[in-house]
């Protein structure tokens, strides 16, 4: 009797250990998969160019630098030895100081506090500028600005025109007999003889067809607009920054969608005499 009961309790525990290593592996296996699709979505991204899905994707697994989840906390002063930014969101200047010292000073614009909604979905996009700690973690020149969905039902809500996305392989009929669809890099005109044209489009100059704005494909050339960040950017993570603007009457405004806005010369100077890693800090 004796005999079975050994036998029967290595029975089960071998049972045991058998349920183990197989809940073992399939723990393995699953976040083989994970990591695989992980990498096969981002190397998709980065191949369509969809830097602002990327940035999410980053913040979301933990990768981002600067999260604003870090940027909330409490932070020690800077040494006096090192130089910093501080924004005042409702005065809507900024300082760059060192110390007491201030190494210069000027007039920004600041989130405006609008709520965007699209019509018919929950989606809603709050346009401030975010309050806390953070730093400068790059440089631009002749920054490129990809603009969000939201910038294109913006511009719809503002002109009373729908919006249509254009999705490659898709073909967007014009009244002339024709087609809008994506060639390469760009979104095209199509005529009904086959002739190829690409389109030419800007900030509030977006592509219209069918009384609908078109909403580019990310990786298209008419999903970049140059000029309108200015001439030069610091960003400062979460998709934040300081730049320039091709709208200098809005300094010293609350009008931006979050990020803070200089005239041209202001942040020219200052991308002269900020270093990367220089902490930023807005109230």
């Amino acid at each position: 009797m004796s005999k079975f009961l050994s036998r029967g309790g290595r029975i089960v525990w071998g049972l045991i250990g058998a349920v183990v290593l197989l809940a073992v592996a399939s723990t393995f296996l699953f976040a083989d998969t994970l990591a695989v699709r992980y990498e096969r979505d981002v190397n998709r991204l980065v191949f369509n160019d969809n830097v602002d899905v990327l940035d999410d994707l980053r913040r979301r697994v933990g990768l981002e630098h600067d999260s604003l989840t870090k940027v909330l906390e409490a932070s020690p002063e800077p040494s006096p030895q090192q130089p910093f930014i501080v924004v005042s969101v409702e005065e809507r200047r900024l300082w760059y100081r060192q110390g007491d010292s201030v190494l210069y000073t000027t007039e920004v614009a600041t989130g405006s506090g609008k709520v965007l909604e699209r019509a018919g979905s929950d989606n809603h996009w709050r346009f401030e500028t975010p309050r806390g700690r953070m730093s400068v973690v790059s440089k631009e020149t002749d920054p490129v600005w990809v603009p969000p969905d939201w910038h294109f039902i913006e511009q719809a809500q503002k002109r009373g025109l729908g919006i249509v996305r254009l999705n490659r392989g898709e073909r967007i009929p014009t009244s002339d007999g024709g087609d809008i669809t994506v060639a390469g890099s760009d979104v095209v005109k199509r005529t009904p003889d086959g002739r190829l044209t690409p389109i030419d489009v800007s900030d509030e100059r977006e592509l219209v067809a069918g009384g609908n704005i078109i909403i580019p494909p990310f990786g298209t050339n008419q999903r970049k607009y140059k000029g309108v960040l200015g001439t030069h950017r610091l960003n400062i993570g979460d998709g934040y920054a300081l730049h320039g603007t091709n709208k200098p009457e809005t300094i010293g405004r609350a009008v931006s969608h979050g990020c803070v806005r200089l005239r041209n010369e202001d942040i020219a100077k200052l991308f002269d005499m900020v270093q990367v890693g220089t902490p930023v800090f807005i109230y």
